[in-house]
């Protein structure tokens, strides 16, 4: 009989076994609750926290099917102290409730819950009265207290409910104003439906699709089941820009409607788009951007790439928790670990789609995942060794060894769409220097960033190289080879973003390509292991190749 191919572990930590006939199944069942910290080569390992077990809570899930998949799963007893943590946390969602009272909120829970929150010295300023069976709080102090609460350990069910913004009638359209018929994917439908739902429940949360998914489109089609006035806060001017574009595209809504806020502009129209930039603009002690936008009277605010909301943000969201929220993410992974403000912020997580189940619909492209290791000349590997540790990855991402690599790339991708992708400035620039293609970067002008993303698109530019800058928000629906050079140390959520660069399907339905140039034995290496894991976690597994093999060994 074969063993199970879970070890589960009195820490919380999950060990899978790649190799076993059940891994794939086992590993789809883990997304629903933890997530992934390691994957090498026999055993993935995951960890089920207090976060992963709320959200599985705030979607649906209970204690028991948790702990069923697990004793289905597990080689071994399940650690007693391993079952306590998932009843308590998954039984914490929905212990305590925000609810509206008389001249305040009320926080409803168990007698001796409130007795042990209200001991908390940083909740006294928000409070107004305490009763047997709920702690009054100050109206506005709804979101403070939501954020409070979940920063130690007590996730707060919000009921309270919203504030209706002015009406806008607008509905979508069946064929686009670029003449494409135009109907809501089965699973965006589903998406808006799950964060409409549920009265007081619902509108608020976050729903995560893959890049190239279209959750613009689900943050469109949520306007218009909302039918009022939104204001959508995107990471930059380019952002911002391409969602006028698709608003103005799939709906009735008329352009003198539509506003940008941003630097350029200060229009503030029934639909108003701006960037996180504007809003976090201090002077002195005001934000001025955001006491303007904040005096409209909203129905929604739609966080585009909410994964990327910036610390003042959610001192700022905390003032219009009366209004409906709708986070779109491709990742809730954030590298400052601030999970739990999201969460506690803009909502739990209301849909999630596994990514290699919209790639087996032929929603996003078939992509393989490669990375290519390259040995570093001996004067550099001098540099390396000798080098502070700060310095090291640097040293290690600029190795010129990665040149001949991306030379083979270009040569066997010849016909295809390609990115390069990367970091550090002066190696794209060195890369476009000696390749004799366009650089953009964050200081390209703004029309010729769109001059080059146009050529792209039309078939004049085969070859493009991207800064970080391109990470998010660029519409290259053609793009379907990426090489990323070097990358922000280890992080999981501009891998998943730079993927996303090239999952819009390919006309041909041909399979795109993803790969990692690093340089073997070194930091660089360690931190792109790291990179990986969110894409592991979605199922993509890496291809390791030595820098000799890519002559035959890509395709």
């Amino acid at each position: 009989m074969i063993p199970r191919p879970l070890i589960v572990q009195s820490d919380g930590t999950l060990l899978v076994e790649t190799a076993h006939p059940d891994f794939e199944g086992v590993r789809d069942q883990l997304l629903g609750f933890a997530e992934l910290l390691k994957s090498p080569e026999h055993f993935h390992t995951y960890r089920i926290s207090t976060i992963s077990l709320w959200h599985a809570a705030a979607m649906g899930q209970t204690p028991e099917t948790v702990l069923g998949v697990l004793h289905a799963e597990s080689r071994y007893p399940l650690p007693l102290s391993l079952q306590q943590m998932v009843l308590t946390e998954m039984n914490k969602y929905g212990s305590l409730t925000l609810v509206p009272g008389e001249g305040c909120h009320v926080l409803e829970g168990e007698r001796d819950l409130l007795e042990e929150i209200r001991r908390l010295p940083e909740l006294k300023e928000h409070l107004t009265g305490r009763k047997r069976t709920v702690l009054q709080i100050k109206e506005n102090a709804r979101g403070a207290v939501k954020r409070l609460l979940a920063k130690h350990g007590y996730p707060v069910r919000d009921r309270v409910g919203y504030v209706d913004g002015d009406l806008l009638p607008l509905s979508l359209l069946t064929k686009t104003r670029g003449g494409q018929a135009f109907l809501l994917r089965p699973y965006q439908l589903e998406a808006v439906n799950a964060f409409a739902a549920g009265g007081v429940d619902g509108g608020s949360g976050v729903v995560v699709l893959p890049c190239g998914a279209g959750k613009t489109v689900v943050g469109i089609a949520a306007i218009a089941r909302l039918q009022t006035h939104t204001l959508i806060l995107t990471p930059n001017i380019l952002a911002a820009r391409q969602w006028i574009t698709e608003l103005l595209d799939k709906t009735d809504l008329a352009p003198d409607v539509i506003g940008e806020y941003t630097a350029e502009k200060k229009d503030i129209k029934p639909i108003t788009v701006t960037t996180y930039q504007m809003l976090t603009y201090r002077s002195g002690k005001r934000y001025p951007h955001f006491e303007r936008l904040n005096s409209v009277r909203w129905g929604l605010i739609v966080y585009d790439e909410v994964h990327l909301l910036p610390a003042p943000i959610f001192r700022l969201t905390a003032d219009v928790q009366s209004t409906r929220r709708l986070g779109l993410t491709a990742t809730l992974v954030r590298e400052d670990g601030a999970e739990h403000d999201v969460f506690a912020m803009i909502g739990p997580k209301k849909y999630e789609v596994p990514w290699k189940l919209m790639e087996s619909g032929g929603y996003i492209a078939p992509t393989e995942c490669y990375e290519i290791n390259v040995a570093m000349p001996r004067d550099w590997r001098i540099r390396y060794t000798s080098a502070a540790q700060r310095q090291k990855y640097r040293i290690a991402s600029l190795n010129p060894e990665k040149y001949a690599v991306i030379r083979a790339l270009l040569d066997k991708h010849r016909d295809d769409r390609v990115l390069i992708i990367g970091q550090y400035l002066e190696q794209l620039d060195e890369v476009g220097a000696l390749f004799g293609v366009p650089v953009l970067t964050g200081k390209t002008k703004m029309a010729e960033r769109e001059q080059l993303f146009q050529q792209f698109r039309d078939g004049e530019l085969s070859v493009l190289i991207v800064s970080k800058v391109a990470n998010v928000a660029i519409d290259l629906p053609d793009a379907n080879v990426a090489i990323q050079i070097s990358g922000t140390f280890g992080s999981r959520q501009e891998e998943a973003q730079r993927i996303g660069r090239i999952l819009r399907p390919n006309k041909d339905g041909s399979t795109s390509y993803f790969y990692t140039v690093v340089t073997r034995d070194t930091v660089d290496r360690e931190m792109a292991n790291h990179r990986q894991l969110f894409l592991t976690e979605q199922g993509y597994t890496y291809h390791v190749l030595n820098a000799e093999e890519i002559g035959g060994a890509a395709r």
